[in-house]
């Protein structure tokens, strides 16, 4: 049994209480810190790093989050630096927020990190932000795994109008501000919580100016407490009342009713590289899915080379893009009944000259930047969906036409599953939106070139080392 300890940080949350009892109880910790009524969130960190810490392991924890499953077996085996919780948001759906399992060397090289004043970052996520610097110091990454843990269900209006004025702040770039207007415009009408959510978000914009100084936003944030009771009385609405058990218990019935219907409904992304995967897959994480591209550890190099495409990872993941699955559709399609499959295209010779910079720029024995099992990978797909190291014109047009060949002869009667996309044609949003059954997005479909573009986007994900089943 490894010491764990727990770090619980309420501001008065309506679920509070039930929180800490259930995590109590899923967590078992060896102590408990309990971090009260400490604002702004700055001002909590700095508290938190000043706790001499015993344990192995430290889980951080808001009183936002209820655990409704046994962390405990997992807690016990894990040795990642550090492991970044999926759970079930009310309004966002699956993201990671809430609750972060941290190793001690970790949090202590957190407290050596001196920040600036001037840091946006650190002033909009500055427990993120101190972490991240410690991860790069340390020279680690983040993982994640998928718990189940119920966020922002049982909120108070109050702190909803907070938590969502802070969340139009911290979506400001472009693709987060989609992914943002994608999750409002599918809340429903009815539900007070989502009513006020908007609220805050139509504030904020309009006091908060894109352009605004990291001085105003911190300023803006310090008052958010006071902002929140003004605009909340003009809406005349009464406060609710102390959360109850049942409630909980209520949701996680129906939730366990809703997985059950959904396991097997996976997004597999079987284009070739550099006909837009990275773009598709930014798209996907804009509609609520949270997609891997082109994942690299040694579960997924063990799934490939046996053959046994049951990827572990995928019981935290909607689906993977790239050609880590390309080749491998049919196989996909049975373990993952239900799933759909898009295939990218383009223009066949814009694609041979953007794949033939791609190629030249990555080889396939010696490449100082990358680690030893993302080479064998990198060798190894190269190999089974290309037929070759190195690039060769002729070879890779007739890999491109029969990639296309044989994926529409499979799926031929199975139209429904498989859509065709080339999202440098017109429409792609309209193609993809039809496809998944969601609402069409009006804007320009994301155009992201690179790794380092894509894993901005989001603090969903980590493409450096992704393990996920541990």
């Amino acid at each position: 049994m490894k010491n764990i300890e727990l770090v619980f940080r309420t501001i008065g949350e309506r679920t509070s209480d039930i929180a800490l009892e259930f995590a109590i109880k899923n967590i078992s910790p060896n102590k408990i810190h309990i971090i009260e009524n400490i604002k702004p969130f700055s001002k909590a960190m700095k508290h938190i790093l000043q706790i001499p810490f015993k344990g192995e392991y430290i889980v951080f924890m808001d009183a936002d989050c209820i655990i409704m499953e046994n962390m405990r077996n997992f807690l016990n085996k894990n040795d990642k630096p550090y492991v970044d919780c999926f759970i079930i948001d009310k309004f966002r759906g699956n993201i990671h927020t809430g609750v972060h399992i941290t190793r001690r060397d970790v949090v202590e090289e957190m407290k050596k990190i001196k920040i600036g004043d001037d840091d946006l970052k650190y002033v909009l996520r500055p427990e993120s932000r101190t972490r991240s610097i410690a991860l790069d110091n340390l020279n680690e990454d983040k993982y994640f795994k998928k718990f189940k843990i119920f966020h922002d269900f049982f909120q108070f209006y109050k702190d909803i109008y907070i938590k969502y004025a802070l969340r139009d702040l911290r979506s400001r770039t472009e693709h987060r501000k989609l992914r943002l207007n994608f999750c409002m415009n599918n809340w429903a009408h009815n539900d007070l919580d989502y009513v006020i959510a908007k609220e805050a978000i139509k504030y904020t914009r309009n006091q908060i100016a894109p352009n605004a100084s990291s001085y105003e936003i911190e300023k803006f944030i310090k008052n958010l407490p006071i902002t929140a009771n003004k605009e909340l009385n003009k809406l005349n609405l009464h406060e609710k009342k102390p959360l109850k058990s049942q409630e909980v218990l209520d949701l996680r019935v129906a939730y366990n009713t809703f997985e059950k219907t959904n396991q097997n409904n996976k997004i597999f992304c079987i284009g070739l590289s550099r006909t837009g995967t990275k773009s598709l897959t930014a798209a996907l994480y804009i509609l609520g899915f949270n997609i891997v591209h082109y994942p690299h550890d040694e579960e997924v190099f063990k799934a490939l080379y046996t053959g046994a495409y049951k990827f572990d990872l995928l019981d935290d993941y909607d689906g993977i893009s790239d050609i880590t699955v390309a080749p491998y559709y049919a196989q996909l399609d049975k373990l993952y009944p239900n799933s759909k499959f898009i295939l990218t295209l383009r223009d066949k010779e814009a694609w041979l000259n953007s794949f033939e910079k791609h190629w030249s720029e990555r080889n396939p024995f010696d490449d100082p930047t990358q680690s030893e099992i993302y080479m064998e990978i990198r060798r190894f797909l190269r190999a089974s969906v290309y037929g070759t190291y190195e690039f060769n014109r002729e070879r890779m047009s007739y890999v491109y036409d029969l990639h296309i060949k044989n994926t529409l002869d499979y799926f031929k009667n199975k139209h429904d599953s498989l859509l065709l996309l080339n999202i440098f044609e017109k429409n792609p949003w309209k193609h993809l939106c039809e496809f998944l059954k969601v609402p069409i997005i009006d804007d320009s479909f994301p155009n992201v070139k690179t790794n380092e573009q894509l894993s901005k986007l989001s603090n969903f994900y980590s493409y450096k080392k992704i393990k996920n089943k541990f």
